[in-house]
């Protein structure tokens, strides 16, 4: 059976690059490799990969690729090709080892593995006045320290750790299988090219202990609830050397007695005397900084918005702050002696006879009730 072209089984051009036909060979071989079909294509598949492993290992080879291109296959030897370990296979070695990495996703790392250590959270809650403010705070966190008892080491003292006979103190072995070799961690020492015969008592061999230390935390005026502090290198201790993980402080803000915050802003209720919102006056409403007064309009009803500016916070990522607004509710009187009952009574005989006059919403309510029911 004659063979295809070698340009064609990898779908490139004749003067496609070395990069161009890396990336060819090694989607077809991701496709077609044993490992990845089974059954009734296995067949099929197998032709294929070792039809693109043979084109692949002749073109990327440039003395091979320049008597192909003159003469045709009858220009290269093809056994040499399919033999797989002949003139020109660092080419072919070179797109091979890049299958093992997307494959497996492991790398020809020598030595011993070195993992970064986990990130850790905590949860820290605050007033509404020190998130506008901020402030400096004190946490305490876990952390890792070297034990006293075996300095360290992780052994028992007088002992001492041992090279790990199955990887020869490298921390990952290779596994073979058919044409690949994957690098894996050791599981006998789990990475770190040591055997502990007699472990430390204090420690268990981990050649640290947990402690607890206390961290400087500098809250930022103006951070909002849900919001994160990145402390960099205080998370748990990373493995053989790795790095530490990070620590995230969470921010949590307390439920506030008068104001309620929507991003910069701020909300207060301000309960109103029904005399005061009928003849109007000048009210104290409380804000961060302190206090401030407000002039109430003759006839001011529930539910009237005052807004004073500049008077909310000030965001992290703000020029400039947000606003306070003041929600009046106004107060029905209560627990009211029998003269008070009769002065009321009086003013509401009184309010009648004055008609819609003395109530703006009276009227319209009437006639949005005569439209319901009819």
């Amino acid at each position: 059976m004659s063979k295809r072209d070698y340009y064609e089984v990898l779908g490139v051009a004749k003067n496609a690059s070395d990069d161009e036909l890396k990336k060819a060979y090694r989607k077809l071989a991701m496709k077609y490799h044993p490992d990845r079909n089974q059954g009734e294509k296995a067949k099929e598949a197998e032709e294929k990969f070792k039809e693109a492993k043979e084109a692949y290992e002749m073109l990327s080879d440039a003395q091979k690729r320049a008597a192909y291109d003159q003469y045709g296959h009858a220009g290269v030897d093809p056994n040499r090709g399919m033999g797989g370990m002949g003139e020109g296979f660092g080419g072919f070695a070179e797109a091979f080892g890049d299958i093992f990495g997307d494959m497996f996703s492991q790398g020809r790392r020598g030595g011993r593995q070195v993992y970064r250590g986990n990130d850790l959270s905590y949860s820290m809650e605050i007033t509404l006045e020190e998130a506008a403010k901020g402030k400096d705070a004190q946490i305490r966190i876990p952390s890792w320290d070297n034990c006293d008892t075996c300095h360290g080491s992780g052994a028992k003292p007088g002992t001492s750790a041992k090279t790990c006979s199955t990887c020869n103190g490298m921390g990952s072995v290779q596994m073979r299988q058919g044409f690949f070799s994957v690098q894996q961690t050791c599981p006998h020492c789990r990475g770190t090219g040591k055997i502990i015969p007699e472990p430390c008592p204090s420690c268990g061999g981990q050649g640290k202990v947990k402690r607890q230390k206390t961290l400087e935390v500098k809250i930022p005026a103006g951070i909002d609830d849900g919001m994160r502090i990145r402390s960099a290198g205080n998370g748990e201790p990373g493995t053989n050397g790795g790095p530490a993980g990070d620590l995230y402080i969470e921010i949590r803000i307390k439920d506030h007695d008068i104001f309620e915050r929507d991003g910069d802003d701020l909300h207060c209720n301000v309960p109103v005397s029904f005399i005061t919102a009928a003849l109007g006056g000048e009210i104290e409403v409380p804000t961060l900084s302190g206090k401030a007064a407000i002039d109430i309009p003759e006839g001011t009803q529930a539910g009237k918005q005052f807004r004073l500016r500049g008077k909310g916070i000030k965001g992290i990522r703000s020029s400039y702050p947000g606003d306070l607004y003041c929600h009046i509710v106004v107060e029905t009187p209560v627990k009211l002696t029998e003269h008070q009952r009769k002065l009321l009574k009086e003013l509401d005989e009184s309010l009648k006879k004055g008609g819609s006059k003395h109530s703006p919403s009276g009227e319209s309510w009437t006639d949005r009730l005569k439209s319901f029911f009819s």
